[in-house]
């Protein structure tokens, strides 16, 4: 099973507040969340999807696409969704777990069939965050192999933890799945990546991608 752990939208991606308002960084939240959606519906042959949420909204934007919810009532954070998500899965029988964050708009359906390909019949896959710390993928077979920690230092202490149950561990660097937006800085590089997806649409509108914009935000 794949999991999309999502906060509301109301309270998301405080980290760029020094360049967007509350309204602005809701709506990217919002589009980012479509665009993966998007990219997952993209599988040629998509196992199922749960989104780990209690937000209505997200609920509805999922059930657009045919993806299921598993109800996320602490709304803590990633962790905690995943735990409960990894639970849920495990108790509906799934074989793995696939975490993709919902703030990884350059992602491709390609992408992750890859990882999906690439998972052995027992282990684990990670792919990391472009700045090689964090952990924008991580499949687990079984489901629960062994716990998800994510922050912005997650990917050493999840490839020690996929070592350590001794069966195979497959680090991928994919370049789409590898950004994720965080930081004012990224909005520039989601701006000036290739593609066309709406999150660089509505990035692109602000102007984040023009030179005169970026310096002025201190990029």
């Amino acid at each position: 099973m794949i999991l999309v752990p999502i906060k509301d939208f109301a309270d998301a991606k405080q980290r760029l507040a020094p360049v967007l308002t509350p309204e602005q960084r809701s709506e990217l939240a919002r589009v980012m969340f479509t665009d993966v959606l998007r990219a997952l519906a993209g599988l040629r042959e998509a196992p199922a999807v749960a989104i780990v949420t209690r937000n209505a909204e997200a609920t509805r934007l999922a059930a657009e696409f045919g993806f299921a919810r598993i109800y996320d009532g602490l709304n803590a954070g990633e962790t905690e969704a995943i735990a409960c998500g990894t639970e849920q899965a495990a108790a509906r029988g799934a074989e793995f777990t696939l975490v993709i964050p919902a703030d990884v708009p350059l992602v491709t359906p390609q992408e992750i069939q890859r990882v999906l390909d690439s998972a052995p019949s027992q282990g684990t896959v990670l792919a990391a965050a472009a700045d090689n710390q964090g952990t924008n993928a991580i499949l687990r077979r079984p489901a629960a192999l062994f716990p998800a920690q994510f922050g912005n230092h997650s990917f050493v202490p999840h490839l020690r933890a996929a070592i350590a149950t001794r069966k195979p561990t497959v680090v991928l660097k994919l370049e789409g799945l590898a950004l994720d937006i965080d930081r004012p800085a990224d909005l520039k590089s989601l701006a000036r990546a290739s593609g066309n997806t709406a999150s660089q649409q509505l990035v692109r509108s602000w102007e984040f991608g023009h030179v005169a914009v970026a310096r002025a935000a201190g990029f």
